[in-house]
């Protein structure tokens, strides 16, 4: 089951406004940590962070964005690896014109915009669905072939169309869910420092046999299965691994994950309440200095 994409936010303020005004997307659950994840969630910082999930509805049944924010850091270095989401929602294309947010149609009802950051988003201007309106997660690929190799057959991804033309494939795990496209950059795959994290769901029996089969096939596993906790929640056991060209995929036990991700009435006012106590932004500018750029 396709649950997430994780993006790494410096200004959290302008990406709460962008997902939750532009986008309408609305907040599902905000976490505070004191020190860094134990798989990485946050990327390799120890420090204090937190986590808010944002999407159009349940993650049960909606692919959806975690926004992870490291308090010491103002901004990431975008590379090739992430080339973009696509969802359906005229609404957000009204939004982003009356923001005045910048926004270019790229095709005939198809408009490219970006979040704080730099991460592309692909509105189409049609009605938002019923159903989930997230269509697609688009990643960088140096050989199309191999990468479909790895998500097809070790990953068990039907592959629902292929360009060769175009140089894209699209796969995923059933037709009522998120899709992944698989793009070739035409060179190495750069993950800069803002590279994200794209995770997936599964029985919880399925994760000691992907480690298994991972080190098989002499894959790469960067985090080997682990439980990780949330105080309060339920405890998760995952399984972090890189695909070819170094994109991470985390498989997640589905049952105490679909507990885990229940959405929490209190999240959006979680949210404002943490933004509200951040002085970070102030304390560097009394100082004056600049948050550090990863």
């Amino acid at each position: 089951r396709a649950l997430h994409f994780v993006f790494k936010v410096g200004d959290r303020g302008r990406s709460a406004r962008f997902y939750r005004e532009l986008l309408g997307m609305r907040v599902l659950r905000h976490e505070e940590f004191e020190e860094g994840c134990k798989a990485s969630c946050n990327g390799p910082y120890d420090g204090k962070w937190s986590k808010t999930m944002v999407g159009y509805g349940p993650e049960d049944d909606h692919f959806v964005a975690e926004l992870t924010y490291n308090y010491g850091i103002g901004e990431y270095r975008l590379g090739n690896d992430f080339l973009g989401i696509t969802l359906v929602s005229s609404q957000a294309v009204s939004n982003a014109k009356k923001m005045g947010w910048p926004l270019k149609e790229v095709t005939a009802g198809l408009f490219e915009t970006e979040a704080p950051g730099g991460y592309k988003f692909y509105l189409e201007d049609k009605e938002q669905l019923k159903q989930d309106p997230v269509l697609k997660v688009t990643l960088g690929v140096s050989d199309l072939q191999k990468s479909v190799n790895y998500w097809s057959d070790l990953l068990g991804m039907k592959i629902y169309e292929k360009d060769e033309k175009k140089q894209r494939v699209l796969l995923g795990y059933a037709d009522n869910q998120c899709k992944l496209e698989l793009k070739t950059v035409g060179g190495a795959v750069d993950h800069g420092t803002a590279f994200g994290r794209i995770a997936f769901s599964c029985a919880k029996e399925e994760l000691p046999n992907i480690e298994a089969l991972m080190k098989k096939e002499n894959q790469k596993i960067l985090t080997p299965l682990v439980s990780l906790d949330t105080p309060g929640k339920a405890t998760v056991q995952v399984i972090i691994l890189a695909d070819p060209d170094g994109h991470e995929i985390c498989f997640v036990g589905d049952e105490a994950f679909r507990d885990l991700s229940k959405v929490d009435p209190n999240g959006d006012k979680l949210l404002d309440d943490a933004m509200a106590a951040d002085n970070s932004d102030q304390w560097f500018a009394a100082r004056k200095m600049k948050k550090v750029s990863a």
